[in-house]
This record gives C-alpha cells, structure tokens and sequence, in this order.
C-alpha cells in the first residue's frame, strides 16, 4: 500500500490476511470463507435464472396484450359484419312488401344472397376470434407461471444472501450454532432453486 492512502479491509479480508501472514490455519475461517464462495456463485446463478424467467414473463404478459387486441379488432369485425347483415335483410324484408316485379325479386334474392355471404363471414371472423382469444388466455397463463417460477428463483437468491449475512456474522462473532444457521439458510436457499428448477 502506498503511503498517504487510507484502506478499510473488511473482516474477511483481515481474517484471510492474518491467517496468510502467520501461517495460521482457522479452520473455522476456512470452512466460512468457502462456504461463503459457494452461497454467492450458487446465488449469482439463481439471481440470473430468476431475472431470465422476469423477462419471460413480462414478454409473455406483453403477447397476452397484443393477442386480446386482434381478437377485440376481430370481434369489432364481426360486429361490423352483423350490423351489414342485418341491413341488407331488413331492406330484403322491406322490398318484399312491395308488389312483386322480376327487377325486384331479382333484387330480393341478391340481398338475401349478400346476407348469407355476411353470415358465412361472420362465422369464420368469429372462429378467428375465439381462437385469439384462447391464444391470449394461454399467454397470460404461462406468464402467471413463469412469474411464479420467479418468485421461486427470488426467493431462494434471497435465501443465499441471507445466508452469506449470516456467514459474515459467524466469521466475526466465531459462533458455531451461527455457522450451522448459515448451512441451514444455505440448504432451504437450494431447496428452493431445486423447485423453482422443477417448476413447484
């Protein structure tokens, strides 16, 4: 360290140095300072696979979104459809009134003709929009899944962090019944990751 410079060492860092320049070997600073190494490579690897499965989410919710707005353009579609359908029966109705002439009844027919292309149309714009519709339903269910896998993987980072705490306090206060909480949190922390693994 050059002169003039201020450094802090953390109590690892002070324990790890110690131990280097007096050729000690704590056993017990050992096993915490591996154990400590392990929590936070094992947490690093939850905290990306739970943010990965965020983003899924997010992006699924994102495609529910898209989806639920064709259907909703679909169904404004068949409305559109109905309302044409209705008027070129109603006008068919309202010409049938009138005596009949081969003009008009050719008329007749073609208005009820169009109205049945209407009805046809709607049928397949329907369809369209049911199938959206169930297609948006299944991308909100694999976001609210992939979501919950998140809270999983959350939790289970959350455990590591608590457990490397731990460590840190076990390290300082040399505390043995510390040092198995540490294990404990450790091991509920990738019980955790294993069912948010298995999708539990």
């Amino acid at each position: 360290m050059s002169e003039g410079q201020f450094h802090v060492h953390g109590p690892h860092d002070h324990a790890v140095e110690h131990a280097a320049a007096h050729g000690d070997t704590d056993g017990f600073a050992s096993r915490i300072a591996v154990t400590t190494a392990l929590l936070a490579t094992v947490g690093a690897l939850f905290s990306y696979v739970g943010g990965a499965t965020q983003a899924e989410a997010m992006l699924l919710k994102n495609d529910a979104a898209i989806t639920k707005t064709e259907a909703a353009d679909k169904w404004a579609f068949y409305q559109a459809k109905s309302g044409k359908q209705n008027l070129v029966e109603m006008g068919a109705a309202l010409m049938a009134v009138q005596p009949a002439s081969p003009a008009l009844t050719a008329e007749i027919e073609r208005l009820k003709a169009e109205a049945e292309r209407y009805k046809s149309e709607k049928g397949a714009i329907k369809d369209e929009a049911d199938a959206l519709e169930h297609k948006s339903k299944e991308f909100d269910e694999e976001s609210a899944e992939q979501l919950h896998l998140h809270h999983r993987w959350a939790q289970a980072t959350t455990a590591m962090q608590v457990a490397i705490a731990l460590a840190a306090i076990a390290l300082l206060t040399r505390r043995v019944w510390l040092q198995r909480a540490v294990y404990g949190v450790g091991a509920a922390g990738v019980a955790l990751g294993i069912a948010a693994a298995l999708h539990l």
